[in-house]
């Protein structure tokens, strides 16, 4: 491991130590914008955005059209989360570390690469580096969508950097839609007004029926070729709540409900059947509301794009086989508008999401070395 790329790790844990849950990223963002400042000259303009994005100015010759590299500093980690660090080997596990720590990291280390490759010499174009907000749970990629508002379709494209996502580059957003389904109901004693009906088990047949659905498939070959890579029209009940005590008839209870699909027309589908499904479930001494809470349009970029394109052959140069592949990123945001948008990886990993998450160490220098060249070569 170069030293470049040791600093890249080790700023990385140093994010990762500071707690950043979706909605509450403001300490790790102030910590970024004095990285930002203390790098000085040639960065400039560090500024905070209204959605908490921290934003710094690479200047470029002018001559082209500006490249916005972003990382999502949230996690879907709570305060009071254990974020110790354990090193094994190639290995280093901590909460957060890879997803996205690492990602928002590699803003400095594409930072620090071609301060020293560049030797006084400016690229074509301005380069924007953003610790953007809101990517994870309920976020609903407010970060992404107020870049996207500031920038519209202005930049040479949007590079999106993700800390274990070394060898695929996504260029496919997949549409999600998000849901609080809640039931309310007169309640009552377990005992004396048994027979009212109950919220929780209301929900829980509404559930039932949910989960019998079979999601929607455009093109029935598609789906089997693909289906043990990536499920093409997906639902999950994530979240479950309600009730007061174990001997009361509930009055409330609600679930959060996640629809997804690469296809627009098969996630509208799949809305429809559930909102049918809503509809029966109303009935005298039931209310039932159905509210959206999250919207991730769906987008794609076509693989013979240039800058998809490049991005393999980056790849390649490194002798990583690329994999095309389709996911729910801030990527979604510029991609479901027509803009020339992509996700890029450092390193392997694995755990994202749990208390076990840790990067591969052995593959950071070539992961940080095939985004660079990207970078380096975007506007040729």
């Amino acid at each position: 491991m170069d030293q470049n790329t040791a600093r890249l790790l080790e700023l990385a844990i140093q994010i990762q130590q500071i707690p950043a849950p979706t909605l509450e990223e403001a300490e790790r963002g102030n910590f970024l914008a004095g990285l930002f400042q203390a790098e000085g000259s040639p960065l400039t303009d560090t500024q905070t955005d209204s959605a908490g994005n921290v934003l710094a100015r690479l200047p470029g010759t002018g001559q082209a059209p500006a490249l916005v590299i972003s990382a999502h500093m949230d996690t879907v980690f709570p305060q009071g989360t254990d974020l110790s660090i354990r090193r094994e080997r190639e290995r280093v596990y901590g909460p957060g570390l890879g997803d996205n720590s690492l990602g928002v990291a590699g803003l400095f280390g594409v930072l620090w690469a071609l301060r020293a490759a560049a030797r006084n010499r400016q690229l074509p174009g301005d380069i924007w580096l953003v610790a953007n907000t809101g990517e994870e749970g309920l976020g609903d990629l407010r970060g992404m969508k107020a870049l996207v508002e500031r920038f519209g379709n202005q930049p040479k494209a949007y590079l999106i950097l993700e800390g274990m996502a070394f060898g695929h580059i996504y260029h496919k957003g997949i549409g999600v839609q998000r849901y609080k389904i809640s039931m309310r109901t007169q309640g009552g004693h377990s005992w004396t007004d048994y027979g009212r009906p109950s919220a929780i088990h209301q929900l829980a047949a509404l559930i039932t029926q949910i989960s019998a659905l079979q999601p929607p498939s455009h093109a029935q070959h598609f789906a089997q070729h693909f289906a043990q890579h990536f499920p093409h029209t997906t639902l999950n009940v994530g979240r479950v709540s309600g009730g007061t005590s174990i001997n009361t008839i509930a009055a409330e209870a609600w679930m959060e409900l996640d629809l997804r699909s690469e296809v627009q027309r098969s996630l509208a589908a799949l809305i429809s059947q559930v909102e049918n499904l809503v509809e029966s479930a109303r009935k005298p001494g039931v209310m039932v509301e159905m509210t959206v809470i999250g919207q991730r349009p769906p987008g794609e970029i076509n693989a013979g794009h240039p800058v998809i394109r490049l991005a393999q052959a980056c790849l390649h140069e490194q002798g990583i086989d690329p994999i095309l592949t389709a996911g729910s990123t801030d990527a979604n945001i510029p991609l479901s508008k027509g803009y020339p948008a992509l996700v890029l990886g450092l390193t392997h990993g694995g755990g994202a999401h749990t208390l076990q998450e840790y990067i591969e160490t052995s593959q950071l220098e070539q992961g940080l070395e095939h985004i660079v060249k990207f970078v380096s070569r975007v506007w040729e």
